[in-house]
C-alpha cells in the first residue's frame, strides 16, 4: 500500500506538470518541482534533528517509569477491565502487561516506541489463537484500540508545531484529547457490538462511566467560557500535564531508589536507535508530498472539494486540512509530511494547520497497523477489524472538525 501511495504521488505530479506545461503554457513548473525536492529534503533533516531530541528524551523518561513499576502498576489496575473486554485472555497472561505498555506509549505519543511493544503483545495473543490465520476477538480489539489513536499526550504533534515556529506548540492539546476520545470510544463500541461484549458490567460501566462523566463535565465547563479562554486553558493544561508527568516519573523513580540518571540514559539510547532509522522514510514522504503540492495537483483537488462544500452552503476553511485526513489511514509518514507541508504553506497557527494537527493526533494509520500487526503473526483473515478501525478514524476526523470550529472558530 505504501509503495502504491508513494509512487502515485509522483505519477500524479508528473501528469499535472505535463498538463500545466502543454495545455496552460507554464514551462516553469518543472523548475518548481525540482526546487520542492531540495526544499523538502532540507526540511526533512531539520525535522529529524528535533525528532532525535524529542523521541530520545521521552524514551528516557518512559524507561524510568518502567523501572519504577508505574507501567506494571497500571497493568494491574487495568487487569479487571481487560478480563471483561478480552475474556479469551487468561488473568495474568503476559499479553495483558504488554498491551498496557503499548497503550501507555501510545498515550504519551511515542508511536515508534509503541510499535515494537505492540508487536510483542500481538505475538503473545497469538499463542492463545486456535486458528493461527484468523484474528481472535482479543487481537481485533487490541488492534482497533491501537488504530483509534489512543493518545493523551501527543508529544510528536507538539514537536512538529514547535519546529515550524508555533508560539505555543501545545495549543492543540485539548482539541486532540476530545477528538481522540471520540475515535477511541467509537472503536470500542463498534467492536463490542460485533463481538457481543457485555458492556453492562459493573467493572466496565465503572471505567467507561467515570471516563464519560469526567469528559462530559470537562466539555460542559469548556462550553461556559469564551473561545480565547478555551485556547489559553488548552495551552496551560498541555504544558502542565506534560511537565507534571515528567516530575511524577522522576519522583517515582527516586522513591523506588532507581538510578534515575542511568535509567534515563539507557532508555534514551534506545530512543536514539529507533529514531536514526526514520530519516530515509521522512525524506521519501516529504519529497513526494512537496512534488505533489508544487505540481498543482493537490490544490486542484482541494479546489474541487472547496467548491462542492461552498455550494452546500458550508464553511470551507476545513478543506485545506483534508489531505492529512485522507492519507492518514494509509500512511503515517505521508500524513506527517502533509501536516508539516500544511503548516509551511499556511502557517503553524492557521485554522487549516490546527485542524490538520488535531486530525493527525486523533486518527491512526489503519492499513499500516493492520499490515504490520497482523502480518507479524501471519494472520490473513482480519474479520471485522477493518470496518471497526475505519469507523473509528471517521469519528476522529469528524470530531476534529467540530472541535476545531469550537476552539478556534
Amino acid at each position: 500500500m505504501l509503495n502504491v501511495l508513494w509512487l502515485g504521488f509522483f505519477l500524479i505530479a508528473a501528469v499535472s506538470a505535463l498538463f500545466q506545461w502543454l495545455v496552460l503554457g507554464d514551462p516553469g513548473i518543472f523548475a518548481r518541482l525540482i526546487a520542492s525536492l531540495f526544499d523538502m529534503a532540507d526540511l526533512s533533516v531539520k525535522v529529524m534533528l528535533l525528532l532525535f531530541g524529542t523521541l530520545t528524551l521521552w524514551m528516557g523518561f518512559l524507561r524510568i517509569a518502567e523501572s519504577a513499576g508505574l507501567v506494571q502498576g497500571l497493568a494491574r489496575l487495568l487487569g479487571p477491565l481487560f478480563r471483561r473486554l478480552m475474556p479469551g485472555v487468561p488473568p495474568g497472561h503476559p499479553a495483558l502487561g504488554l498491551m498496557t505498555l503499548n497503550f501507555a506509549a501510545n498515550a504519551l505519543g511515542l508511536d515508534n516506541a509503541a510499535t515494537p511493544i505492540g508487536l510483542r503483545a500481538m505475538h503473545a495473543l497469538q499463542t492463545l489463537n486456535p486458528e493461527p490465520k484468523t484474528a481472535t476477538n482479543a487481537q481485533i480489539l487490541f488492534l482497533v484500540l491501537n488504530s483509534s489513536s489512543l493518545t493523551l499526550l501527543p508529544v510528536s504533534i507538539f514537536m512538529y508545531r514547535a519546529q515550524q515556529g508555533a508560539p505555543d506548540p501545545t495549543l492543540v492539546f485539548l482539541p486532540i484529547l476530545l477528538a481522540t476520545s471520540a475515535s477511541t470510544l467509537t472503536g470500542l463500541l463498534s467492536v463490542a457490538w460485533m463481538q457481543r461484549l457485555r458492556l453492562i458490567d459493573p467493572v466496565v460501566l465503572a471505567w467507561l462511566g467515570t471516563g464519560a462523566l469526567l469528559l462530559g463535565g470537562f466539555m460542559a465547563l469548556l462550553a461556559t467560557i469564551s473561545a480565547s479562554a478555551v485556547a489559553a486553558l488548552s495551552s496551560l493544561l498541555g504544558n502542565l500535564v506534560l511537565f507534571g508527568i515528567i516530575i511524577a516519573f522522576l519522583i517515582a523513580g527516586a522513591w523506588k531508589r532507581i538510578p534515575v540518571y542511568e535509567s534515563f540514559i539507557e532508555g534514551a539510547r534506545d530512543g536514539f536507535d529507533v529514531c536514526k532509522n526514520l530519516l530515509p522514510y521522512l525524506i521519501a514522504m516529504l519529497c513526494a508530498v512537496g512534488v505533489l503540492r508544487a505540481s498543482g495537483a493537490l490544490d486542484l483537488v482541494l479546489d474541487a472539494i472547496r467548491w462542492a462544500v461552498s455550494v452546500a452552503g458550508l464553511d470551507t476553511r476545513f478543506v485545506d486540512a483534508l489531505p492529512t485526513a485522507l492519507v492518514k489511514p494509509f500512511s503515517g509518514s505521508a500524513a506527517r509530511a502533509l501536516l508539516i507541508e500544511t503548516m509551511q504553506h499556511t502557517g503553524p497557527d492557521s485554522f487549516a494547520s490546527l485542524l490538520a494537527a488535531t486530525v493527525q493526533g486523533s486518527t491512526e494509520t489503519t492499513f499500516y497497523v493492520l499490515a504490520v500487526y497482523f502480518g507479524a503473526v501471519g494472520i490473513q483473515r482480519a474479520r471485522h477489524s477493518v470496518g471497526c478501525a475505519l469507523l473509528a478514524d471517521l469519528a476522529g476526523v469528524l470530531a476534529s472538525i467540530g472541535v476545531c470550529y469550537w476552539f478556534f472558530g
